[in-house]
């Protein structure tokens, strides 16, 4: 398990990290009057972004929303924006996703979900992802692999929103 979270994290991290170097005209619009960067001014900002369909500020206000970065951590709204765009086919926020079903993490814990959501991102090349799922699968019956598995394959992406 400890292996797991600083697996997590530094998923995390690296995620925060790519999606800031994209977001640095984002960042900009998002100084205090007194040329200060506010966390909570970035989290608005990725909010408004995400609300008009901007999958890369879901997936960042979902990390936010995730780690408590400067807010207060809130996994149903982190589990919201992971969601939606897990839904348009993001091999990172499903993985998030698989783990947050995988531990209970602001949801009830359901290891056919969280099979599903790991099976779709590993299925993408999400090498974490499929470790999680492998593992996961140990802790399943066969039915719930099966019952998984057929969600997986009959899952379709859904356009932005």
């Amino acid at each position: 398990m400890r292996h797991f979270v600083r697996l997590l994290f530094a998923t995390l991290a690296a995620s925060l990290m790519l999606a800031a170097i994209a977001r640095a005209a984002v960042a900009e619009s998002c100084i205090t009057a007194e040329g200060e960067y506010s966390v909570t001014k970035h989290v608005q900002c990725l909010r408004q972004q995400s609300e008009q369909g901007d999958v890369l500020a879901q997936y960042l206000l979902g990390n936010f929303c995730y780690v408590g970065q400067g807010i207060p951590q809130d996994y149903a709204e982190a589990l919201k924006w992971f969601r939606r765009f897990a839904d348009q086919g993001s091999a990172a926020a499903q993985f998030m996703l698989g783990t947050m079903y995988e531990n209970g993490i602001g949801v009830s814990r359901d290891y056919v979900l969280a099979h599903m959501w790991l099976n779709l991102s590993a299925a993408q090349g999400h090498k974490s992802a499929a470790v999680r799922r492998d593992e996961l699968a140990e802790r399943m019956t066969q039915g719930q692999i099966a019952e998984a598995q057929k969600l997986a394959r009959d899952w379709k992406p859904k356009p932005a929103r």
